[in-house]
């Protein structure tokens, strides 16, 4: 629930955003009240840009990401499955 919250904060403020900067200059800006006169196709042009950019970023940590091994192996939890089927 909270990534929910989170995402329609950052959502309004994206708008908010995108509203302020593209009325400057008595202009309809790209999400005017008449969707007819505005550039709603550049707006989700702006988020298919800012997901990409999301999306490179998630490459570069998965590469870099390194798995670490715990203290035991696998081998040990095999080992103590067969001790508990021979006690019984």
């Amino acid at each position: 629930m909270t990534s929910i919250s989170l995402g329609n904060y950052v959502s309004s403020l994206l708008v908010t955003i995108v509203m302020d900067i593209t009325t400057k200059d008595n202009r309809p800006g790209w999400i005017p009240e008449n969707l007819n006169v505005g550039h709603m196709d550049r707006f989700y042009f702006l988020l298919a840009a800012l997901t990409a950019a999301d999306f490179a970023v998630y490459l570069v940590c998965a590469k870099r990401y390194r798995y670490i091994r715990l203290e035991g192996n696998c081998d040990d939890t095999n080992a103590d499955e067969e001790e508990v089927g021979r006690v019984l």
